[in-house]
């Protein structure tokens, strides 16, 4: 593993404080242990109020957004190949080709974009099927390109301008034959005759290519300039001449009807396989977020993609878990729920124990390894233990969750109950939430065999604040379910101060699932569940415990 490769830990999708703090505390632990990895915390989904305080209060930055771990082109093996600039000639091309050893040669622009790509079916099928004795004017080819391309000398003339109108013609027949073949603003090839330098000048060439020869009398060069005309020397001979001087059209000529099909960095392989196989080209150009060249990918590359590394902590349900985490190598998981239904390909370090949060164990880990928790980790670490455990309330709640919780308000220097309401207040706020926003601010999804259900959670210490809710969430309970495709949706409206749940239900059979596991019968899709306010310990195994039997 290179040092520069990044393991992610990441949370389950709706996260709440403790999956967001979990990840950044065992992010840290782990960077502390280890100097030769880069262990970076990620989010799922978007955070909700609660963890928004929980951050700003002790100046952490939020985790990035990563909501799928699908293999991406990043993740593939990206050749260094160098571009060539557009106006590069066709023979320099090819030698880039050559050296690089490369069967595609991207083309750019001035701004390191990509204008397109030659290839060497372009080159080849160019030269195989060039009969154009006037391709160097419809390409505006250059005379310093014309010269450097022969190997020769502009020894009069405008070197920097271009071929704009005119044919290419071998001058091998007398001077007045020469002329009577000749057309204006011709590029005439001719030997090293004064005679026949004169004649082609006289009759309008743009440009002469005398061979053999290093320079020309300085006569013909004043009728040159009279003429406007460009003289290039060259010791190459007419045939070679003739065979070379196509050559120095540029790059970009070869490419002006070119589609360009080119790949981002964060596309996903999924994505672009498809793509790649339909194309007749082998290499592709993959750019970063700006537009901007980085390298070459092949259909090899898809042979071998690096797989994404992951920590899952908070969760051990797929569908829980971020999108396409088939396609990421779990490298461990730590956890304090029941094992779900995430699988892994080869064996992990797996930490799962009975406790009320997460950060209890991390916790124990910290101490464990002797490494020392800086404020701002212990008072992630605290809030998570606070608001799993609902301020120790929680029946999931257990002396190791109370332990951590006081020893890290210690290190804190906060009073846990003070701090406690603050976040909690700041958590079941509902100012300028939508419905939607609300239902998804702590839901899950649950499959139990034929059975899909989702569960919702907010706890608050105003019961008013509560009822209120349940009138927005009701309708966008159905929504949910129809969108999600579940059979039953819940939600749970949990007062800290009584230690109650109102339960909010939806779907077919709804009402007799919350009647057979807790005996409370629902009106109106309300049901009180005294003593109930823990997901997890509580209401999710008596809602197994009813559809097994």
């Amino acid at each position: 593993m290179n040092n520069n490769e990044e393991i992610y830990v990441i949370g389950h999708k709706n996260p709440d404080t403790d999956s967001i703090c979990s990840a950044i505390s065992y992010a840290y632990l782990k960077n502390a242990m280890s100097r030769s990895k880069r262990y970076v915390p990620r989010r799922a989904g978007q955070i909700n109020e609660e963890t928004e305080f929980v951050l700003k209060y002790f100046n952490m930055d939020t985790p990035d957004y990563m909501p799928n771990v699908g293999c991406q082109v990043s993740d593939m093996t990206i050749e260094d190949t160098e571009g060539a600039p557009a106006d590069v000639t066709v023979r320099i091309a090819w030698e880039y080709m050559k050296e690089s050893g490369t069967v595609t040669l991207p083309v750019m622009k001035e701004d390191n974009t990509i204008q397109g790509l030659l290839t060497v079916d372009d080159i080849a099928d160019y030269f195989m099927d060039s009969y154009n004795k006037t391709i160097l004017a419809e390409a505006r080819t250059k005379f310093y390109d014309i010269a450097e391309t022969v190997n020769g000398t502009v020894v009069a003339g405008n070197a920097h301008g271009c071929l704009i109108t005119g044919k290419i013609l071998v001058g091998a027949a007398m001077p007045d034959k020469v002329t009577e073949y000749m057309g204006p603003d011709d590029l005439v090839i001719l030997g090293d005759r004064e005679d026949t330098q004169r004649a082609a000048i006289e009759g309008g060439a743009s440009c002469i290519v005398v061979c053999l020869a290093d320079d020309v009398t300085e006569g013909v060069k004043a009728l040159a300039e009279e003429k406007q005309c460009v003289i290039i020397c060259t010791r190459f001979d007419t045939y070679i001449v003739s065979r070379l001087i196509s050559q120095a059209i540029p790059a970009s000529f070869l490419i002006r009807d070119q589609q360009l099909l080119s790949f981002r960095l964060d596309d996903y392989v999924d994505d672009i396989r498809d793509k790649m196989g339909k194309s007749p080209l082998h290499d592709f150009p993959v750019t970063d977020f700006h537009g901007t060249y980085v390298g070459m990918i092949s259909r090899r590359s898809l042979i071998n993609v690096r797989r994404k590394k992951l920590i899952l902590v908070d969760h051990t349900e797929k569908s829980q878990a971020v999108d396409n985490l088939e396609q990421a190598q779990i490298l461990e998981i730590v956890d304090h729920h029941r094992i779900g239904t995430v699988e892994t390909m080869q064996p992990v370090f797996f930490r799962g124990e009975p406790v009320g949060c997460t950060c209890t164990i991390l916790f124990s880990m910290f101490r464990e390894m002797n490494i020392p928790i800086p404020r701002e980790i212990a008072g992630l670490m605290m809030s998570a233990i606070i608001s799993d455990t609902l301020l120790y309330r929680s029946p999931t709640c257990t002396p190791r969750d109370i332990e951590a919780g006081n020893a890290l308000a210690a290190i804190v220097g906060v009073d846990i109950e003070k701090y406690a309401k603050e976040m909690f207040r700041a958590g079941s706020s509902l100012e300028g939430k939508s419905a939607d926003e609300i239902l998804h601010q702590d839901f899950k999804k649950f499959i139990f065999g034929e059975t899909v259900m989702g569960v919702g959670q907010i706890s608050s210490m105003d019961s008013s604040e509560l009822v209120t809710i349940a009138e927005k969430l009701l309708p966008q309970m159905e929504m949910e379910a129809q969108k999600s495709n579940m059979q039953m949706v819940f939600f749970m409206l949990t007062d800290i101060l009584t230690e109650d749940t109102l339960l909010l239900t939806y779907g077919k059979g709804s009402d007799e699932l919350v009647l057979d596991a807790f005996g409370a019968a629902v009106e109106n899709r309300r049901a009180t569940l005294k003593g109930v306010v823990s997901r997890k310990k509580q209401l999710i195994p008596s809602f197994m415990t009813a559809l097994q039997s």
